[in-house]
């Protein structure tokens, strides 16, 4: 196992009800500015529940962040934050609202030139306003970590950060907040995570067998319990399980000592940017053609993937690995989303777009670093085909 440094200072309040302990977690006297997104928060009773909570605070308010945070709609965030010396940031909604309040953090704070450039070179963020978060949707794992994911209109981009500055002081997951959601959103609450530990778990061995595990643990979790939030979708215990296996997918501790790919995101968030496809629905189109794509290069993985998880026995590595893929790919498509660019009506001339851009900006992706402008055609040339092969 490699060495490593794992960092995660963030404290969870979990479970129903636990929003009326906000007023404990905000110091006193603080200004307050509240994200949010599109209002769905006013009616499925969460912001009456957090206004109450802060009753005795001062808390102005920003709404309207998209599901890809847009920075046009973040900057005027950060001009209001400014103007009303807010102290405090509390981003209510899913990991969308969290990933532009972490940006408008740092935003906030940031004094030397145009704060793009946080995500364009990876300008260092040295400090950032507090943060604090109530999860209405499980899904990125915003919640424990300061990563952050952001989109631009012009030029047209997605575009990611990290900084130990916006991990948030303390998030509050209430379970039966999730409940109300539309059944897109449950999906893409469940393919997202999934496809997070793939990204950590699907590379080559490097003796963790204790993260191995872990890994393996919240992928069958989600086989398990994703179907259920579907046929039960007010269940709480589901959607208990869901939530903390969302959380559990990308707090980097299953990540610790191993290698990590995240070719699949690099090029789901191209896709999304061009071509506006939800971020999960991109992972479960990109995914199973990074797979194939990458073999002979994850085949030991592969192949215990397949016999661990999916209770593959009786075959080679190779076949193994195969039939690990498909059902994978099968996994997806019961949930009910599409694994084809061609079921997105995408152009065929993506492949040429996408890698491109990415090539352009002179990234190499996988665990090996060998993912360049050829490969990246060649993956996406596999997704437009269905070659699901049902084990």
């Amino acid at each position: 196992m490699q060495n490593f440094t794992y960092h995660n200072p963030v404290k969870l309040v979990f479970g129903k009800g636990s929003i009326k302990q906000l007023a404990d977690l905000i110091p006193s006297g603080t200004k307050i500015m509240m994200t949010y997104g599109g209002g769905s928060i006013k009616t499925n009773g969460v912001y009456d529940q957090v206004k109450n909570a802060l009753r005795n605070h001062t808390v102005i308010e920003f709404g309207g962040i998209e599901a890809n945070p847009l920075y046009e709609t973040l900057m005027k965030a950060v001009e209001l934050g400014k103007k009303e010396n807010a102290g405090f940031l509390l981003s209510v909604g899913g990991g969308s609202v969290l990933d532009g309040t972490k940006f408008i953090a740092a935003a906030m704070r940031f004094e030397k030139g145009d704060p793009w450039e946080i995500l364009a070179s990876g300008a260092e963020v040295k400090s950032a306003v507090p943060i604090g978060c109530v999860l209405t949707l499980s899904a990125t794992g915003s919640e424990m970590n300061g990563f952050s994911v952001v989109s631009r209109k012009t030029p047209t981009e997605k575009r990611a950060f990290a900084s130990p500055h916006v991990y948030p002081q303390f998030s509050i997951l209430d379970p039966e907040t999730t409940c109300s959601l539309p059944k897109r959103q449950v999906i893409n609450g469940i393919i997202d995570p999934f496809v997070h530990v793939t990204e950590q778990y699907l590379t080559f061995d490097l003796n963790t067998p204790l993260q191995d595990r872990q890994a393996e643990g919240i992928l069958l979790t989600l086989i398990d319990q994703g179907p259920k939030a579907l046929q039960s979708p007010k269940d709480y215990d589901i959607r208990a399980n869901l939530m903390w296996c969302a959380t559990q997918a990308l707090n980097g501790l299953i990540g610790c000592g191993v290698a990590h790919d995240w070719a699949t995101h690099y090029i789901g968030h191209e896709l999304t940017a061009l071509y506006g496809i939800d971020h999960a629905q991109s992972l479960a189109v990109v995914l199973p053609g990074v797979l194939r794509h990458q073999k002979a290069r994850k085949l030991q993985k592969l192949a215990q993937y397949g016999r661990r998880v999916w209770n593959i026995s009786g075959l080679s590595d190779s076949d193994t690995a195969d039939q690990a893929i498909a059902r994978t790919e099968s996994f997806f498509r019961s949930l009910g989303v599409a694994t084809t660019l061609t079921e997105y009506n995408i152009p065929e001339e993506s492949g040429r777009l996408v890698a491109d851009r990415i090539s352009g900006r002179g990234e190499m992706l996988g665990e090996h670093q060998a993912i360049g402008k050829k490969e990246i055609r060649e993956i996406l040339d596999l997704c437009y085909r269905n070659e699901l092969a049902h084990p």
